[in-house]
């Protein structure tokens, strides 16, 4: 017997409710991790994010996009911040955004797989991302809901035109973005 894996997939049963699901800045971020001279990891934090979760009935119809304003790097030292923000290294100037969009979304229970367009200045490349549903919970305060999410992955530099400083900044970035996003309201 053959096991469809796109009936399947369909046949998930999404754990949030349809509609476009806003995202919580305070309680969301976006973290990288970079090699330093190839000893060490320089960590980091972009501290102003966009982001919009569109849920559909199905599977297929979940869609992510999340603009990173480039900008807003902070890796806890204020001049080692303004010098990759300068035209040697990213150029903030040249490439202010970061954007990430969902092409595909799939698996069940806590842990998914996105995967999607990541743009940095004019580059496009494909990025995976490996997500964990954290869950649901009811707000007391206020009685909205929350989703919460991890989604992890990684990218290369160069592919993105990035290649500055070779041998004193690794290659690899890794990138972890921990998000919540509010149910919307009915009616």
């Amino acid at each position: 017997m053959t096991h469809d894996t796109t009936t399947a997939a369909s046949a998930t049963a999404l754990p949030l409710a349809p509609g476009n699901w806003a995202l919580d800045p305070f309680h969301s971020s976006v973290n990288f991790t970079v090699r330093h001279l190839g000893i060490a990891k320089v960590r980091g934090r972009f501290e102003r994010l966009e982001a919009e979760l569109y849920v559909g009935e199905r599977v297929e119809d979940v869609r992510i996009s999340a603009t990173v304003d480039l900008a807003s790097i902070d890796t806890g030292n204020a001049d080692r911040d303004a010098h990759v923000r300068a035209s040697d290294l990213l150029d903030v100037e040249k490439r202010p955004t970061m954007t990430y969009r969902s092409t595909r979304v799939s698996g069940a229970g806590e842990d998914w797989t996105m995967e999607g367009e990541l743009t940095i200045g004019e580059v496009t490349r494909p990025v995976t991302l490996a997500v964990e549903f954290g869950g649901l919970v009811d707000v007391p305060m206020d009685g909205s809901r929350h989703a919460g999410f991890e989604a992890t992955g990684e990218i290369r530099r160069s592919e993105f035109g990035l290649d500055f400083a070779p041998g004193l900044l690794g290659e690899v970035v890794k990138i972890q973005l921990d998000m919540q996003f509010v149910e919307p309201k009915n009616g």
